[in-house]
């Protein structure tokens, strides 16, 4: 008799737990408030679906994961409260679904993204008093002020990969997170020492940072500008050159394949996010300060170009482009991602083994910041006694390759 009541409970048991192996768990909750948005993340060990909606009376977003559990440690209520969010709550809203509901106070818009490896759901809430531009911004020359333009003081470089993530590898063996972490140093060290700049890093050694987590360090240090350094790869070994990104939509097949490998994605995923984000990303890349991103792309990679052809031969300018990369979504300065060589190619994977080739790319990244500080002061007329309006030049763009105005 005990014998037929134990055996039905053991089966129930490994039935339960055979179908909780099969789902993905919501392990946790945090939050990081921000000048413009609160970023939360929903930390999980698989891969998710979901569905989003906002409703209203209260004001609140919800978001339903699809084949998900909650397991009894993970936290229910997280509590906010930073002027744009009240609390984030989770719970079983069914046997197959998590809801996770975030209670507002004075919200905008919200975007998500599915990160992966690890797998986490990132959540940027934006705020309903962000700072909106003034008339003079919407002209063709933006308007900044002298004391913006004149205090670049702290600058978060963010040497790509690390860790159990080697980035791009070229044919020799030569590892891109060991490449750029040794650039992002030099780069560093230059602008420490010839421009007082307080220097903060997302990797100093051999260690794995998430992507998000990557921006959060550079909001968190209140940067004025964010450096992300890679390497570039592709299929074809004789594939060379430099290019330079900012955030933006593309339908650039090239750029939408660079984004793929460092979002650490495939291309179809990538396109099929390019789709669902295509109508609400020029809103994120406004917050995401696109012109002075823009301006700052182009400087650094004219400077990139320039230096290294004035002692390499078949330096290739591929130019200047934008595609969706996780790691500069959610950063509230100026910030780009700099593809600084091919090490699939062998001249170029040769090039960046060499102390002096990686020496001069950080010289040259750093003429590049000086060039934008200089072409981002150049003062027109005083509009007081202590404060000048400055007006950077205009910019142009002709496809998915952006040129100054001549």
């Amino acid at each position: 008799m005990r014998k037929a009541f134990i055996l039905p409970l053991l089966l129930v048991i490994l039935v339960s737990y055979s179908e909780a192996a099969k789902k993905t768990a919501v392990k946790g909750l945090r939050y990081s408030s921000n000048k413009s948005h609160t970023r939360i993340v929903v930390d999980l060990n698989g891969p998710i679906e979901y569905t989003q909606n906002r409703l209203s009376n209260p004001d609140r977003i919800f978001f339903d994961l699809k084949n998900c559990y909650l397991p009894e440690k993970s936290p229910r209520v997280l509590a906010v409260e930073d002027g744009v969010l009240k609390t984030v709550r989770m719970a079983q809203f069914d046997r197959d679904k998590v809801r996770v509901v975030f209670d507002l106070m004075k919200v905008k818009n919200f975007y998500a993204f599915v990160l992966e490896k690890p797998y986490r759901l990132v959540i940027d809430v934006y705020a309903k008093n962000n700072r909106k531009p003034s008339p003079s911004s919407r002209k063709s020359r933006k308007a900044l002020s002298r004391k913006d333009a004149y205090k670049i003081k702290t600058v978060v470089i963010d040497p790509g990969h690390g860790g159990k993530d080697p980035g791009a590898i070229g044919a020799r063996g030569l590892r891109e997170k060991d490449i750029v972490l040794s650039v992002g140093k030099k780069l560093g060290r230059i602008l420490k020492k010839r421009h007082g700049m307080r220097v903060v890093y997302t990797r100093k050694r051999d260690v794995f940072v998430p992507l998000n987590e990557r921006t959060q360090i550079a909001n968190s240090s209140r940067a004025d500008l964010f450096i992300s350094i890679h390497t570039n790869a592709s299929k074809k070994r004789s594939t060379r050159g430099i290019e330079t990104y900012f955030l933006n939509w593309t339908s650039n097949r090239g750029a939408i394949r660079v984004a793929a490998r460092e979002n650490k994605i495939s291309v179809r995923k990538m396109r099929k996010l390019q789709d669902e984000l295509q109508f609400i990303l020029q809103d994120l890349a406004r917050n995401n300060k696109r012109q002075e991103s823009m301006r700052l792309a182009h400087s650094v990679q004219n400077a990139m170009v320039n230096t290294l052809k004035k002692d390499y031969r078949q330096i290739e300018d591929l130019g200047v482009k934008y595609a969706l990369f996780y790691v500069l979504v959610g950063a509230e300065m100026p910030s780009i991602l700099v593809e600084i060589s091919f090490v699939s190619n062998r001249l170029e994977e040769k090039r960046l083994a060499s102390d002096s080739y990686r020496t001069r790319i950080a010289e040259a990244i750093a003429r590049g910041i000086d060039s934008y500080i200089t072409q981002s002061t150049l003062i027109v007329s005083p509009a007081g006694r202590h404060d000048w309006r400055i007006y950077s030049d205009g910019i142009e763009k002709s496809g998915d390759n952006i040129q100054p105005q001549g």
